[in-house]
């Protein structure tokens, strides 16, 4: 069982590489540029966007979609806490090449934890602040607790479509890891219990470039511990 989990956990690294290094991965993103309303301009990106009620236009079109800028490079139109931004990528961004790998601890069956699940009635709705400082309310259904150096522990997560998604800081925090935290994906609960999988704890995609939104840890979700499992520091060339 250790073995396979650890051959599991072995290319899903790989993957999550190539997921970093794809044509619009986090790697290949070089630009963040928020549109105020009305008429905006923006360095390197031919056209004029208008932002108005109905969204935002290109020269007076639909600016919904990829936006092919040629020579590599492609913007989308994003909304991040009610503004809108454009988010360019570039095929030939410097983070491609000066990506050496991501440091990680040893695979650690340990850290598969199975946890119980603690229910909100309803879900509860919170503010989720990032690291531009806005917020964003999302709803937070229960608590995952289980044990850990004989304490108990709980992380809050928010829903992402049928998975959970926590993101949590550690006492590895800002040595061995990213200072932010990480993140961590997991199961939806199943008879009251669901695993948690701290060796693919992952780093945020702020740790790869300045051009993104990441959220940050809740208060319920910074952990007294070290959690000597997942992703490390990335390491540049």
């Amino acid at each position: 069982m250790e073995a396979a989990s650890r051959e599991a956990w072995e290319a899903w690294r790989r993957e999550r590489m190539e997921r970093l290094r794809a044509r619009r991965g986090w790697l290949s993103v070089v630009g963040l540029h928020w549109l105020a309303p009305g008429e905006n301009r923006v360095e390197g990106v031919p056209g004029l966007f208008t932002v108005g009620d109905e969204g935002v236009r290109r020269d007076g079109r639909p600016a919904g979609g990829i936006l092919d800028l040629g020579g590599g490079r492609e913007a989308q139109v994003i909304v991040r806490s009610g503004r809108h931004a454009l988010r360019v990528w570039d095929r030939h961004a410097d983070a491609l090449r000066d990506l050496a790998g991501i440091e990680a601890f040893p695979f650690d069956p340990a850290w598969v934890v199975e946890a119980g699940w603690e229910p909100f009635h309803p879900p509860r709705r919170v503010t989720v602040l990032d690291v531009t400082g806005a917020g964003t309310d999302r709803d937070v259904p229960g608590r995952a607790v289980f044990e850990r150096e004989g304490r108990r522990l709980s992380l809050e997560p928010t829903a992402d479509g049928a998975r959970l998604a926590f993101v949590f800081r550690d006492r590895t925090a800002g040595v061995e890891t990213y200072g932010a935290g990480r993140f961590l994906d997991a199961d939806a609960p199943r008879e009251g219990r669901l695993v948690l999988d701290f060796n693919r704890a992952v780093n945020p995609p702020c740790a790869f470039t300045p051009f993104a939104t990441c959220p940050l840890p809740r208060p319920e979700n910074v952990l007294p511990v070290r959690v000597t499992a997942g992703e490390r520091l990335p390491a540049w060339r």
